[in-house]
């Protein structure tokens, strides 16, 4: 197992409070509200890689489980109950993904980092959507129905999710450039 150097902990723990930072910053969109959180679990993963970006991000849920106020509404271990906690396993997947991923494509270009952020977005979307159906249906007896929640937790989610997406790009290629990128395999 390779060892992680001071400036790879550092920039896991940047990451950790970035993303916990994200989730407060919240931007009103009509009738719905995005935060930064997204942005900052792709960038993890682009810049870290899958390991480390996973690593940070699953530090982020780990600290909100425990207590610590840092997820979107508040933490604690009830916090697994709550409908959008799947959205969160998927962010710590994704960031995987995106770190792996990225360290696979032979050209670090905008266009090839938003194929390997949509694919995480992806995947965010089918834990995220998929857990939100279970609990609500079955755990805490609030139904909704499939159709319902694919709409409003997935098709009028997708723009903005698509423009982080794209702006995680950008950010990870100029990053890439200036030698932010840890150089671990996945």
């Amino acid at each position: 197992m390779q060892q992680w150097k001071a400036k790879e902990i550092i920039l896991c723990a940047l990451f950790t409070a970035l993303t916990a930072i994200g989730a407060f910053i919240k931007i009103p969109v009509g009738t719905d509200v995005f935060t930064l959180q997204f942005l900052f679990t792709l960038l993890a993963g682009l810049l870290l890689g899958g390991k480390m970006g996973a690593a940070s991000v699953g530090i982020y849920v780990l600290l909100g489980l425990i207590g610590v106020p840092v997820l979107a509404n508040g933490g604690g271990p009830g916090y697994i109950l709550q409908p959008t906690f799947g959205y969160l396993i998927g962010f710590v997947l994704q960031a995987w993904f995106n770190g792996t991923m990225s360290r696979r494509a032979i050209n670090i270009t905008v266009k090839n980092l938003l194929g390997v952020n949509l694919g995480g977005m992806l995947i965010v979307y089918i834990f995220g959507l998929a857990y939100f159906y279970i609990i609500s249906n079955y755990v805490i007896a609030t139904p909704i129905a499939w159709w319902t929640l694919i709409l409003y937790g997935g098709i009028l989610q997708m723009p903005g999710d698509f423009l982080l997406c794209y702006l995680a790009a950008i950010l990870g290629v100029r990053l890439y450039k200036a030698g932010i990128w840890v150089n671990l395999k996945a």
